[in-house]
């Protein structure tokens, strides 16, 4: 079996690591991977290549980096180069690129598992239909969603829509974040798409419902503000789906205040959402809409994470100052 991988961050390549792997004593090829082109990153925003271009190069594979796979020169050269790889099948995980129906119908496929030839698999962050789209590790734990999963899907043109392959549920930590559920999924994925492979001869494909179906839209960097006026509990999920990006935040006058870590509390008090009305070193709790919620790791602007203990000593916070839910 030829199989052309085409993933971009982390979670694709622990995919790529569990392929590989099984690649050795399975008879498989893995000719071409796709990741996106290398992005600027760190402190001095060097031009970066992605965690699986990384760990193709290591390993002696093939990369191709396209800005595009649907139109113009790069695209069409992309799609000529993936056709001299003759795969059987593309695998993608995280890509960030949309796969046109040209690219799709470039491989032969593998056996038809009842809607169709397999000609591409995607290794997707949920339990579909739930949670279609760019974010659903983040969405799902902001949603208060006590479990989610992996599904291997056959791709078609629409977004996270085709039938499903296989499938496991995960439950979801009552502390975890986006970042380290990010990580389970990714070796989840990597599980689960290696055993499709091995047993598309006997996997049956299940269209996806339409009921129950919803969207993770991408988290955009506006949604980090904390808003006061919401209970204590959506607040704590948010700081917790929003880590490790874009990062819960919050503001004191002109100073910008990271909230890495939170904990919701059933005291209230008489005072506005977003008024501070305890802080020490167990955190700063702040009153919500319900409830309140204690902060007890943060982060100042162009400074470290710290415990709650540690923050105050250098920036010092009172009881009854109140707590911004924008921009200044």
């Amino acid at each position: 079996m030829r199989i052309v991988f085409a993933g971009t961050p982390d979670f694709a390549a622990r995919s790529l690591a569990a392929l590989i792997e099984a690649a050795a004593t399975a008879g498989w090829t893995i000719p071409l991977v796709l990741t996106q082109p290398d992005r600027p990153a760190g402190r001095g925003m060097r031009l970066t290549p992605s965690a699986v271009k990384q760990l193709a190069q290591a390993h002696g594979l093939a990369v191709d980096t396209p800005t595009s796979l649907r139109k113009g020169p790069d695209a069409l050269l992309a799609q000529q180069r993936l056709a001299q790889a003759q795969p059987d099948v593309l695998v993608v995980a995280a890509y960030g690129l949309i796969l046109p129906q040209a690219v799709l119908d470039i491989p032969p496929g593998l056996p038809d598992a009842g809607c169709g030839r397999v000609t591409a698999m995607n290794i997707h962050g949920s339990l579909l239909p739930r949670w279609r789209g760019a974010a659903p590790v983040a969405r799902a734990i902001e949603a208060g969603d006590a479990v989610t999963g992996i599904t291997i899907m056959q791709m078609e043109a629409g977004l996270d829509t085709g039938p499903m392959l296989l499938a496991e549920p995960l439950a979801i930590g009552p502390d975890e974040t986006t970042g380290q559920l990010t990580v389970r999924l990714a070796d989840l994925g990597g599980r689960l798409l290696v055993q499709a492979l091995r047993s598309m001869s006997t996997l049956r494909a299940e269209p996806q419902s339409a009921a129950g179906a919803t969207y993770a839209n991408k988290i955009d960097k506006s949604e980090a503000w904390l808003d006061w006026r919401l209970p204590a509990v959506a607040l704590a999920r948010k700081v917790r789906a929003y880590d490790p990006f874009p990062v819960a935040q919050t503001r004191l006058d002109d100073v910008v205040i990271r909230v890495w870590r939170a904990n919701a509390e059933v005291r209230v008090a008489p005072a506005d959402p977003g008024t501070i009305m305890a802080a020490g070193p167990a955190g700063i709790e702040v009153v919500c809409g319900q409830g309140s919620l204690r902060l007890i790791e943060l982060q100042r602007a162009g400074g470290k994470r710290l415990p709650a203990r540690e923050f105050l000593a250098g920036h010092p916070l009172s009881v009854a100052q109140r707590l911004a839910d924008g921009p200044a």
